[in-house]
């Protein structure tokens, strides 16, 4: 079984952006569950099909499997759930952890938020200067839930 265990943090400043080796542009969906989120994503030519838990915290199930782009953008356009959220993910390496920092945009634009994937809820990791405070258990900064309240309507309710 698959378990995803992934911390999730606000960035402070640009210092961050020095440290970025790659970054790939990506857009998602998701085709709706009430226990599972599944979603499309695509980047470049390559998609997969994701089905992640809802559950609040740092871990959950994970499954991921690779798909026909072309299906994936079927997918998107005919079944998605509400409006694509599309980002630019940057990949910043520290030692053996790998941070990978969303920059969404559109709806979401202003939202950067960094991940890591742990290999138990109590590992040590690198804490640059440039992470900020985790919203690993605020549900408002998952992406199903970008979905459906966008970041730059959270002010306005």
């Amino acid at each position: 079984m698959a378990i995803e265990i992934e911390r999730k943090f606000l960035l402070r400043g640009e210092d961050w952006r020095q440290q970025v080796q790659r970054s790939a542009y990506m857009a998602q969906g998701y085709l709706g569950g009430t226990r599972a989120s599944v979603r499309v994503r695509v980047s470049g030519d390559q998609a997969w099909l994701n089905i992640k838990s809802q559950t609040r915290g740092s871990t959950r199930l994970e499954f991921e499997y690779p798909i026909p782009r072309a299906d994936a953008e079927v997918l998107l356009e005919q079944l998605a759930d509400g409006p694509v959220v599309s980002k630019t993910r940057h990949y910043v390496e520290i030692g053996s952890h790998v941070f990978e920092i969303d920059e969404f945009d559109g709806a979401n634009q202003g939202l950067i938020v960094a991940e890591i994937e742990v290999g138990s809820a109590d590992e040590d990791f690198p804490r640059p200067s440039w992470l900020g405070l985790e919203v690993t258990e605020d549900m408002r900064y998952y992406n199903l839930s970008l979905v459906k309240r966008p970041f730059t309507q959270w002010e306005q309710s």
